[in-house]
């Protein structure tokens, strides 16, 4: 029995988790209702109650550390234009906080009595953000910093006197300040030069120090401690081979949860701090999937609640008693040892059994320059067995060998790792394989291998793509002439340069919110976005030649192969002028379909919209490949 692509998009997901002020009560974000609203419940496994009722998608949610009411996110029609909203949990009641709905509002957090909360807004100049507080009650927020570029409030110190800043120039470069808020006094923890990541930060327990990841003399990120008067940094746990992705402290209690990114994969590392730069670790938490992020403690740091997804895994929440993990194993930890966890959310799977779950397996290529481009490759269930059993595709086999899709991901610094993709899993059912590698310039794999395709060396990537086909082209079970380039925002970039770099390896491609022109593309991107993106592109003032020669409207004659293009009306991101006129451009020598959504920004959010456009790409391959 074959499933039809709703019964996928289905395929329900609950992240996001926030606890409540009494530890009890958990927030989070599902998807039911087709985009993604506020939902609470008490106790694990109950039916949950829906606190948000929007035709748009909630963007976060969480709880003050003091009251049962929480602020929300939401922007209109995908334009990430966020607004912040107050909902009452005692009585429904949501009080609108802000009101400027061509401005950007980012969340910040409250102070630890649940008086006051931060963000950051772009709403004096597009370009830049500056620092706001506001009470709960209050109708106009306090300008505490006038920012001059790409600002994030990080949270408030035990004492609730200062905030967390960080700035941002590039993926790969930014600094930390702590921003008195009386005196609006800054203090610049991080000065350096040349690119260094300062992430995750979190106040210590007694606010003189900060907690982050950084790869600040090292070619990978690591758990480090900032002194929050010196800027002083000391290692506290080292990256080694793979990079710490994020930490987690609860303020109180010296809790600790950090994660590591092995190969794609997480490692959950759950413990407290011992002093200063020592963490004493427990035994590991017996969560399922392959990936967990998005960590919430409870009010005393005695549990915490995390997202969990993996492969054959749709999203849920977990919730992890520390204590119990504590008593279970002191302060060693033994290979294979796992700790209590416990699932509070039951996001359904569309009526799919999970078996029905395809897990990839972890691949790697050499791609032309001698370079090993690791790659997540999935088969379905009837090429399984022939793959097994034979070195090289015979004559007889051909009408056996399975179509596949490259699924290129975007950023370009992002990495492709092994969380659940329901499109993925309808197109392994409908017989499809599924390749999807981290060309060079993904992140996860040290300093080096992120920076191999700037600026000059952007098609090196594209490339490392056209690598991954040749490997594709002798596995025994697919069909070399039915392979498919499939990507969104950088990745349709992608798909659009393999179309016109290597246009013969090519049954079809999907350009999904992709840029067709780079000069374009930077002209009209967000003010906001276009210093960070230039610093990965090239800058229209330096590097216009380049961006031109690489751009794929400038080869579009290229092209062999037919190409279905998707987009959102509202993307402030990729303007949906990359679309139109890639479009118009390839339709003059190619079979072209488009759709644009007038309701839809960078990606497609709302239900309706994603079976609609899932759905015609399926029918689009079905007719071409």
């Amino acid at each position: 029995m074959a499933y039809d692509f709703e019964r996928y998009l289905n395929v329900r997901s609950a992240y996001g988790p926030s606890f409540g002020p009494e530890g009890e009560r958990l927030s989070f974000l599902m998807d039911t209702t087709g985009v993604p609203q506020v939902w609470t419940l008490d106790a694990p496994l109950e039916w949950p109650d829906q606190r948000t009722f929007y035709d748009e998608r909630v963007t976060f949610a969480s709880f003050s550390p003091e009251r049962p009411e929480l602020v929300f996110g939401m922007d209109e029609g995908g334009n990430e234009r966020q607004q912040l909203f107050r909902l009452d949990v005692t009585d429904g009641t949501i009080t609108p906080l802000t009101d400027e709905p061509s401005a950007k509002h980012r969340w910040g957090g409250w102070s630890s009595d649940g008086e006051r909360f931060a963000f950051a807004s772009n709403r004096r100049d597009e370009s830049v953000f500056d620092v706001h507080v506001q009470g709960r009650d209050d109708e106009e927020s306090e300008h505490v910093l006038e920012g001059d570029g790409w600002l994030e409030v990080g949270g408030w110190s035990p004492d609730d006197s200062r905030l967390i800043v960080t700035e941002a120039t590039s993926s790969f470069d930014q600094d930390v300040y702590v921003l008195e808020i009386e005196s609006g006094e800054l203090t610049h923890l991080t000065p350096h030069e040349g690119n260094v990541r300062f992430r995750s930060a979190n106040w210590g327990p007694d606010g003189d120090a900060l907690y982050l990841v950084t790869d600040r003399d090292s070619e990978t990120l690591y758990l480090a401690r900032l002194d929050a008067e010196t800027g002083e940094l000391d290692v506290v746990e080292e990256g080694g081979e793979w990079n710490v992705g994020g930490v987690s402290l609860d303020e109180d209690s010296g809790r600790v949860v950090y994660s590591r990114n092995v190969d794609g994969y997480t490692e959950i590392t759950v413990g407290e701090l011992a002093d200063d730069t020592g963490i004493d670790a427990f035994p590991e938490p017996d969560l399922p999937g392959e990936l967990a992020g998005g960590v919430s403690f409870g009010p005393e740091g005695d549990r915490f609640a995390i997202g969990v997804t993996g492969s054959t895994e749709n999203t849920n929440v977990f919730v992890v008693d520390v204590e119990e993990l504590r008593s279970s194993g002191g302060t060693t930890r033994s290979p294979g040892e796992t700790g209590g966890s416990e699932r509070w959310t039951n996001a359904a799977t569309g009526g799919i059994p999970r078996e029905r779950f395809v897990a990839p397996e972890l691949v790697r290529f050499e791609s032309f320059d001698g370079l090993e481009v690791p790659a997540f490759f999935s088969l379905p269930e009837n090429a399984v067995e022939r793959s097994s059993t034979s070195n090289q595709a015979s004559a007889d086999d051909a009408s056996e060998a399975v179509p596949v899709i490259v699924d290129i991901h975007g950023g370009p610094e992002s990495q492709r790792r092994p969380s659940f993709h329901p499109v993925k899993q309808y197109f392994l059912d409908r017989g499809y394989g599924y390749f999807e590698p981290n060309v060079r310039g993904s992140s996860g794999y040290g300093r080096e291998y992120t920076h191999l395709d700037d600026v000059e060396r952007r098609m090196d990537s594209v490339a490392d793509v056209a690598a991954g086909v040749e490997w594709l082209h002798v596995h025994p079970a697919v069909d070399e002439d039915r392979i498919v380039a499939m990507g969104g925002s950088y990745g349709g970039f992608m798909v659009l340069a393999a179309m016109t770099e290597y246009p013969e390896l090519w049954a079809a491609g999907i350009d999904v919110v992709g840029i067709a022109n780079f000069v374009t593309f930077l002209e009209n991107t967000g003010d906001w976005r276009r210093e960070l993106r230039e610093a990965e592109y090239g800058s229209l003032e330096e590097d216009r030649e380049f961006l031109e020669s690489i751009s794929p409207i400038n080869n579009v004659e290229r092209i062999e192969a037919p190409l279905f293009v998707l987009h959102g009306e509202n993307d402030p991101r990729v303007p949906v002028g990359e679309a139109e006129q890639i479009a118009e451009k390839a339709s003059e020598h190619v079979p072209v379909e488009t759709l644009i959504f007038e309701d839809e920004g960078h990606g497609f959010t709302k239900l309706e919209n994603r079976i609609e456009a899932y759905t015609r790409i399926a029918e689009f391959l079905d007719r071409h490949v």
